[in-house]
């Protein structure tokens, strides 16, 4: 019997138990990256967080029974001028970025398609991109159009914002407040300063599609509609949870609600909606003008993709979390105890319940964290299953110093004979000849460890 899984729902802002529509099959839906650049670090959190979850679902309600959509948008004013700023098609851009992405996150021990998804049966990771879902697009719109809920003015489609009066139950903005504070100066074919683009005129130079709704220019879509247009084409029109950061709440996550019950009629578009909070480095904000915008790659080019992971999820999800050096040293020195204690042994068949409960309490990992730090000294096959189950140690002791050795690039042979000689200087106890090769040693980057039962190992760093 597995415990209760309770999520912090942000529409209702309270924790609940979480009971899926439909048990045999659990659907999630999370926001994803906007290819047009290389990803920063805080994009990585809630790729991490909601793999994590997704692991945790599947665990309790079986591999098969759960299917998890994290979109692509590659259609989009930042994309379009990349494109050209760099000389080449759309497609080129967003295939690259989206081909490097991949790369990153697969380091950090993030599921992919090919990991989860079997040779038949519907599959259980999808990655859409919005540009193949421009069909899906047309029929939200002409159906909004139809209900009342948006209008077509000088070429564009928009949502009649004031048509919804629940607009902003999940930001918890009043719509008369925002209103009140919208911008004075507003597109002249808006009915109100509140409404915002379904559909647009492409300029010249940007990628198009035919329009909806008779318009007889050619455009392209606006950004909220893709994901209502996703979800319902591979989740339905209504879904179990919905995820994303926590800078999405307000207008994105608000605009795609509005859009998909407007159009289908239903009371909600996701029963839980889940977001994450902020990252910043070394206690400020980042940003390029502060010099401290850092990508995924930059990071894993001096830090493991396993260290990496543990970093972030050291800080519970909802929490802002301070990306910093000691931060990540610290995360080092826990994964090599953890390594060091569960050795070559195989994980057990089940995680332990401690780790279970742990993340069934709203993905509580510094609890679970916690848990592992005590199996640690417990039990082996325990700690190595419930490691398992949040995305670490996926080798054993051997195996992972062996990596490390590989990617450090060091002189294995150089290393041995560098052994050999400070062993015979410590059986001659000639101390100053065993001091200098350690000391050569540690310039190589090679840690020596003499053991109890007379033996010598060592280590590279990393």
């Amino acid at each position: 019997m597995h415990p209760m899984l309770r999520l912090y729902n942000t529409l209702t802002r309270e924790k609940a138990t979480f009971t899926p529509i439909d048990p045999t099959h659990v659907r999630m839906y999370a926001c994803g990256p906007t290819v047009y650049d290389a990803a920063h670090i805080g994009n990585a959190r809630p790729i991490i967080v909601f793999d994590l979850l997704f692991r945790l679902l599947r665990h309790l309600y079986g591999e098969a029974h759960v299917t998890y959509a994290r979109n692509v948008t590659d259609v989009d004013d930042k994309i379009n001028a990349r494109a050209r700023e760099r000389g080449i098609t759309i497609r080129a851009l967003t295939d690259g970025t989206l081909a490097q992405f991949h790369a990153d996150i697969r380091r950090l021990g993030v599921l992919m398609a090919e990991d989860v998804n079997g040779a038949g049966g519907r599959p259980r990771f999808i990655e859409p991109r919005a540009t193949d879902h421009i069909d899906e697009m047309h029929r939200l719109i002409e159906g909004l159009v139809a209900a009342g809920h948006a209008y077509v003015a000088e070429g564009h489609v928009l949502f009649d914002v004031p048509s919804m009066p629940e607009y902003g139950a999940l930001s918890k903005r009043p719509l008369d407040e925002m209103e009140a504070g919208a911008r004075v100066e507003v597109a002249p074919y808006k009915r109100s300063p509140l409404d915002f683009v379904l559909w647009k005129p492409s300029k010249a130079g940007e990628p198009s599609w035919p329009s909806p709704c008779g318009l007889s220019e050619p455009g392209r879509p606006g950004w909220h509609i893709e994901c209502s247009a996703m979800s319902w084409k591979h989740l339905g029109e209504t879904f179990d949870i919905h995820a994303g950061g926590i800078d999405l709440i307000f207008p994105h996550h608000e605009n795609e609600v509005a859009q998909s019950r407007c159009c289908f009629g239903t009371s909600v578009m996701a029963h839980v909606w889940l977001h994450n909070g902020f990252l910043q480095v070394e206690g400020e904000k980042m940003s390029k003008s502060l010099g401290n915008f850092i990508t995924i790659g930059q990071v894993l080019a001096d830090w493991p993709g396993e260290i990496v992971r543990l970093n972030m999820l050291k800080t519970h999800y909802r929490q802002p979390i301070d990306w910093t050096l000691r931060g990540l040293e610290e995360s080092g020195r826990m994964l090599d105890r953890w390594y060091e204690a569960a050795g070559e042994a195989a994980p057990d068949a089940e995680a332990p319940v401690g780790v279970v409960e742990a993340l069934c309490d709203d993905l509580n990992t510094p609890a679970a964290i916690g848990e592992l730090h005590r199996l640690a000294g417990t039990s082996a096959p325990a700690l190595k299953a419930g490691a398992g189950l949040m995305g670490f140690l996926g080798q054993t002791r051997t195996q992972r110093e062996a990596a490390r050795v590989d990617a450090s690039g060091v002189d294995v042979a150089r290393v041995e004979a560098l052994l050999a000689e400070r062993k015979a200087a410590r059986a001659a106890k000639d101390w100053p000849t065993s001091d200098r090769v350690r000391a050569d040693l540690a310039a190589l980057g090679v840690s020596v460890k003499d053991n109890k039962d007379g033996t010598t190992t060592w280590t590279v760093a990393g």
